[in-house]
This record gives C-alpha cells, sequence and structure tokens, in this order.
C-alpha cells in the first residue's frame, strides 16, 4: 500500500532475516529483503509472508536481487557483509566488508535519498562512518545499531543476577561497540534505584566485562555462527522509534563533532531516536575515569577508521 511505511534490509542472512520477522510480527512496515544471491531473499520473504495468516500480520514482505523494490524505503538496515574466515586478518575482512558497503550504499541511496540508514554490520562503529560518507546523507540519518545491543545484554545479566524483570532494568552505556565498551554504572537503575545499591563493585565489574564479551560468548557456544535474535531486536526498536517518531532515549553509534571532545567520528553515545533519525546527542557528565575509557574506546575506533582509509578510496 502506498501510505504505508517501507523498510529495507540488505543482507538476508540470519541477522537481516530475523529483523524482517521482527517487522512483520509488530507489523511496523512492508519489508524488503535484498541479497546478492538468488533465491534466498525471494524464498524468505515468501516463507515469511505466509506465517501473516496465523500470526495476523498485514504486511508485504518480498525478496529480491535488485534495488528497484527498494525504492523510497523509510528505513535502510544494513546487515551485509562477508564472515571471518581462517586465516582471515581484521583487515582483510575490513577491505572486503568496507567494498560491499560502500557500494550497497551508493545504490540504495540513489533509490531512498530520504531514508534513514542503520548500519549493524561489523566493524559497525567504521562502517557507519563509511556509510556517511558513501551516502552522502545528512548525519542525523546515518546511525549505527551497537549501543541498544550492549545495553539488552547488560540488562539481561542484570536482571539474572537480582531475580527482577528486565523491563524494570534501565542501563546507559557508550563508547565503541564489543569489547571498546563504557560502561556507566552510575547511570544504571533498577526502576529508578541506582544498582550499585543493589550489587557490589565487584560482580558488576564482572557483569560489565560478561556483557562487552556478549557477542564473542555466543559465537564460541554456536562455533559457527554469531548472535542474531538480540541484534535483530536491537535494530528494530530503533527502527520503530524512527517510524513512529517516539523520541526514544537510546544508545546509538552517532557522528560526533566535538561532544564528548570526539571529533569527526561515530561512536556509541546516547541519543534522541526519532522521525529525523538522530535528532539529538545527550551529552552525560562524565568522571575522569568513565572520560579516560572513553578516550581510549575513541582511539581503537578511529585506528579502525584510518585503516579502512588506507584500503579502499572514499
Amino acid at each position: 500500500m502506498a501510505n504505508r511505511k517501507k523498510v529495507t534490509i540488505i543482507g538476508a542472512g540470519f541477522v537481516g532475516s530475523t529483523c524482517a520477522h521482527w517487522l512483520a510480527s509488530k507489523e511496523l512496515a512492508d519489508v524488503v529483503l535484498v541479497d546478492i544471491v538468488e533465491g534466498i531473499p525471494q524464498g524468505k520473504g515468501l516463507d515469511l509472508l505466509q506465517s501473516g495468516p496465523v500470526e495476523g500480520f498485514d504486511v508485504s514482505v518480498i525478496g529480491t536481487n535488485s534495488y528497484e523494490e527498494t525504492t523510497d524505503s523509510d528505513v535502510v538496515i544494513l546487515t551485509s557483509g562477508a564472515p571471518r574466515k581462517p586465516g582471515m586478518t581484521r583487515e582483510d575482512l575490513l577491505k572486503i566488508n568496507a567494498e560491499i558497503t560502500k557500494s550497497n550504499i551508493e545504490k540504495v541511496a540513489k533509490t531512498s535519498p530520504n531514508a534513514c540508514i542503520i548500519v549493524v554490520n561489523n566493524p559497525m562503529d567504521t562502517m557507519t562512518y563509511l556509510a556517511r560518507v558513501a551516502s552522502g546523507f545528512p548525519k542525523e540519518r546515518v546511525m549505527g545499531q551497537g549501543g541498544v545491543l550492549d545495553a539488552a545484554r547488560y540488562r539481561t545479566f542484570l536482571a539474572q543476577e537480582l531475580n527482577v524483570s528486565v523491563e524494570d532494568i534501565q542501563a546507559m552505556l557508550m563508547g565503541g561497540h564489543g569489547d571498546e565498551m563504557v560502561p556507566l554504572p552510575r547511570y544504571t537503575t533498577v526502576s529508578g534505584i541506582p544498582v550499585t545499591e543493589f550489587i557490589s563493585a565487584e560482580r558488576l565489574n564482572e557483569i560489565v566485562e560478561r556483557t562487552k564479551k556478549g557477542g564473542g560468548e555466543i559465537v564460541s557456544l554456536l562455533k559457527t555462527g554469531s548472535a542474531y535474535y538480540a541484534p535483530a531486536a536491537a535494530t528494530v526498536q530503533m527502527v520503530e522509534a524512527i517510524l513512529k517518531d517516539k523520541k526514544r532515549v537510546l544508545p546509538a553509534a552517532a557522528y560526533l563533532e566535538g561532544e564528548y571532545g570526539i571529533n569527526d567520528l561515530y561512536f556509541g553515545v546516547p541519543v534522541v531516536l526519532g522521525a529525523g533519525g538522530v535528532e539529538k546527542i545527550l551529552e552525560l557528565p562524565l568522571s575522569d575515569d568513565e572520560k579516560a575509557l572513553m578516550s581510549k574506546s575513541a582511539e581503537l575506533v578511529r585506528s579502525s577508521v584510518d585503516t579502512l582509509r588506507t584500503l579502499i578510496e572514499f
């Protein structure tokens, strides 16, 4: 239908197809799954569409190998990328994924010039930087998903530890996605009560360390493959905030121009997410220790972006 929202998902792997699943089940938008492999997006799209009568959702889900059907998308989710294979260095993977990202973003920017772009593929902060350059979009409409996922893992572990509802745990964290994450226990609460009232600093630190390595823990359990339910759910929470103009305060990779003393970098910070994309970056007062962790995290992200510049022209 012409007046329905449209979300394009680039990459029909586990994360992409699970994003489609959550989007359809919530009836947020019509969904277009794009992948270079013939038959995969079409098959997954058709299978998901056929669950509509059972689950009671009325949205269109289509799979395609071209960008024609993506025209005038409201949001584009980028999940496509090559997995790291044995013997492959991070630089090798960075170069391959950078070329895939650049090509996909240039195509979708032409068909959907007013879309918001959410980057999920890794290294996420670096790929988001590249997506902004390749699209030419304003910074507000290009963002990375990492903080919502890290916060979800953190909240899960805290809820398990305290034996309380995950819904009552509010957590804020910042920095690069994964090992470079900067936890903010001072800004983490259980129904408004500081989490430090319930957990010792030592135990909290153990939970933070587990959160940082949350993706790696799942990779080691699965042996082949990586997490997709929680990454997809986190991405769809961001999509919902944009499509419904909810003004959600969420951690996301946003383009910084001096905020937190960081310039010309995509970095995880608290943002207000609404119809305009990243409508505001919230600057929290940080302790000296937190600032030091932020600087260290920013250096790691910057070195990845610098490596990217040597591998690909942009």
